[in-house]
C-alpha cells in the first residue's frame, strides 16, 4: 500500500463543494501537489456544481462504489456519516483515506496525525488504509504544545477556545452576516437551525451536543484527540469550547503546566523555531495573534506567553490558526505529503 500512495497521482475529494473541501483544493494547487487527475465527490445534491482546480473546471460527481478505482489518495471532508460509508470503500479500492470528521478519530486502529507532531505515526495507515485529521482546535493547540511538551513533560493543560462560525459551515457564515445586518438595523436576528440561538454579537458555549455530566461533544474531542496524538494517554485536560461571532480562524487561551517548570523566555525561544509555529508576542507593542490576520495563512499563531496567575509552575498563551486551512485543508494535505 505504502508504495501506491508514493505515486501520489490520482487524488479524490469527497466533500468537494464545502467550505474545507474548496480549501483542499486550494491547498493542494498551492503546494504544487503531484496531481495527475483529480476527483471531486460530493453528495447527490450537491453533485453538478463545479470546482476549479489548477486552471481547469471540473464538474462534480455524486459519491458512488466506484468512485475511488484507481485513486491513491481521497482526502474527505464530508462528515462523519459518509465517512463511515465511503472510507471502507476507498480504502478496499486501494487509496489511503485522510478523513477530516470525528469518524475515525478514537479508532485505535487509525492514526490521528499533525505532521509536526507524530509523523512517525503514519506507518499505522496500512491497518485499515485511513487516516484520521484531528479536530481544527485540536490541532492548532498540540502544534504550539507539543515543543514545549518535548522540552519540560506536559502534566496537565486548560483549553478555552473561541471559534468562528467557519468551523460549522458555509450556511453558518450566511447566518451570522445576515443576523449581523439585522441587529444593526435595529431588528432582532432571525432564528435558523444552525445554531440553537442567533450568533450575531453574542457567545455560544454550545459546540456539539452535552452528555449528561454537561461536557460538549467538542470538548470531548479536545480532550481525547490531545492525549492520542501527544500520546500521553493519562494527561488532565480541561475544556471549555465556545462559538463566537466572527467569520474565520479560532482562538484559543491555554493554560499549561509541566514537569520541568518553563519560564515565558524559556517557551518563546523553543517556540520561535518550532515547526509550524509562528511567534507573536510583543504585548506592549500590540503585537500578539488575532484572527483575521491569520485567515488564509498556514502559521499556528502564538502570543501572550507568561506565567499564569493562578496554577502554580504553569504558563498562560494565546493561541490562533485559520480552522479551515491549518485546522482542516492544510493538515490534511500535509498528511497526503507524508506519505
Amino acid at each position: 500500500m505504502s508504495d501506491i500512495v508514493k505515486k501520489a497521482k490520482k487524488v479524490a475529494v469527497l466533500g468537494a463543494t464545502g467550505l474545507v473541501g474548496r480549501e483542499m483544493l486550494k491547498v493542494l494547487e498551492q503546494r504544487d501537489f503531484p496531481v495527475s487527475e483529480i476527483v471531486p465527490l460530493a453528495s447527490e445534491h450537491s453533485a453538478g456544481q463545479t470546482i476549479d482546480f489548477k486552471g481547469s473546471r471540473y464538474t462534480v460527481s455524486a459519491v458512488g462504489p466506484d468512485s475511488f478505482n484507481g485513486a491513491d489518495i481521497a482526502l474527505f471532508s464530508a462528515g462523519a456519516s459518509p465517512s463511515k460509508r465511503w472510507a471502507p470503500v476507498a480504502a478496499e479500492a486501494g487509496a489511503i483515506v485522510v478523513d477530516n470528521s470525528s469518524a475515525w478519530r478514537m479508532d485505535s486502529s487509525v492514526p490521528l496525525i499533525v505532521p509536526e507532531v507524530n509523523p512517525e505515526d503514519i506507518k499505522e495507515a496500512d491497518k485499515k488504509g485511513i487516516i484520521a485529521n484531528p479536530n481544527c482546535s485540536t490541532i492548532q493547540a498540540v502544534v504550539a504544545l507539543y515543543p514545549l511538551h518535548k522540552a519540560a513533560g506536559l502534566n496537565y493543560v486548560s483549553y478555552t477556545t473561541f471559534q468562528s462560525v467557519s468551523g460549522t459551515g458555509q450556511e453558518a457564515l450566511e447566518v451570522l452576516d445576515t443576523g449581523s445586518r439585522e441587529i444593526l438595523e435595529g431588528n432582532e436576528p432571525s432564528s435558523s437551525l444552525v445554531y440553537p440561538h442567533p450568533i450575531a454579537f453574542d457567545l455560544l458555549p454550545h459546540i456539539g451536543a452535552f452528555d449528561i455530566d454537561g461536557v460538549s461533544e467538542e470538548e470531548w474531542k479536545m480532550v481525547r484527540e490531545s492525549r492520542k496524538i501527544m500520546h500521553i494517554d493519562d494527561l488532565p485536560v480541561s475544556c471549555t469550547t465556545v462559538r463566537v461571532p466572527i467569520f474565520r480562524s479560532h482562538g484559543e487561551a491555554i493554560v499549561a503546566r509541566f514537569d520541568k517548570p518553563l519560564s515565558p523566555d524559556e517557551a518563546r525561544e523553543i517556540l520561535k523555531d518550532a515547526p509550524g509555529v509562528n511567534l507573536q508576542d510583543n504585548p506592549g507593542g500590540s503585537v500578539y495573534p488575532r484572527p483575521r490576520f491569520a485567515a488564509g495563512k498556514d502559521a499556528v499563531y502564538v502570543g501572550r506567553i507568561r506565567k499564569d496567575t493562578g496554577l502554580e509552575g504553569a504558563l498562560a498563551l494565546w493561541v490562533v490558526a485559520d480552522n479551515l486551512r491549518k485546522g482542516a485543508a492544510l493538515n490534511a494535505v500535509q498528511i497526503a505529503e507524508l506519505l
